[in-house]
């Protein structure tokens, strides 16, 4: 439906062919890359790591952090626990694109990155895709807290996602279909009810 080409506008991975994207009113393409980059962190579904240890693959995110500031972040990331059960903890090499790991070992390892990063933007793109329940539980109360102060876009399927976002855009076939808080959308888009319902 056109969401994922919609969030990676705003780290410039591309931009528009019509229109423009503005971050407080300013055209990002008025800001360096690298600058506009510094401020954003992203969480994809797809998950991109480095064939480097763990603690390299989160550190890369603040070069300054301290082992005790990632360890923090991984814990909140409910990373800690499963590192540490592997036989070099964070210095475990996780392979080509994370191989080593499994699809929600590697998502956390994403999220504690990007919380070491303190972005401002912080985008989520279905980030607890490949968490169980239990997890993903953990990992939501984090990135709600986490994401008090700073501008947070999160994509995805799940309802228990996005359910308290202050603004929700509804997308459906490449269009935005529907604008608004969850209660209103529920209960006058009969799509967006539908989708939520089956």
């Amino acid at each position: 439906s056109g969401k994922s080409t919609f969030i990676n506008m705003i780290p410039r991975l591309f931009d528009p062919i019509k229109g423009y994207v503005s971050i407080d009113d300013v055209n990002i393409k008025n800001f360096a890359i690298k600058d506009l980059r510094e401020q954003i962190a992203l969480v994809s579904q797809d998950v991109i790591l480095f064939d480097t240890t763990i603690f390299k693959n989160i550190s890369i995110a603040n070069p300054k952090a301290t082992k005790k500031e990632i360890i923090a972040a991984s814990k909140k990331a409910d990373a800690h626990n499963f590192i540490m059960d592997l036989k070099k903890s964070y210095g475990t090499l996780v392979g080509d694109r994370g191989l080593n790991l499994s699809g929600g070992e590697r998502q956390k390892i994403s999220i504690a990155r990007a919380l070491i990063k303190k972005p401002r933007i912080l985008l989520l793109d279905e980030a607890t895709s490949a968490l169980d329940n239990d997890s993903e539980t953990k990992v939501n109360k984090v990135l709600k807290k986490f994401s008090h102060n700073i501008t947070t876009i999160t994509i995805a399927h799940r309802i228990s996602s996005i359910i308290n976002a202050d603004r929700i855009l509804f997308f459906y076939k490449g269009k935005i279909l529907a604008d608004g808080k969850h209660e209103r959308l529920f209960k006058l888009n009969e799509k967006y009810r539908r989708h939520f319902t089956g």
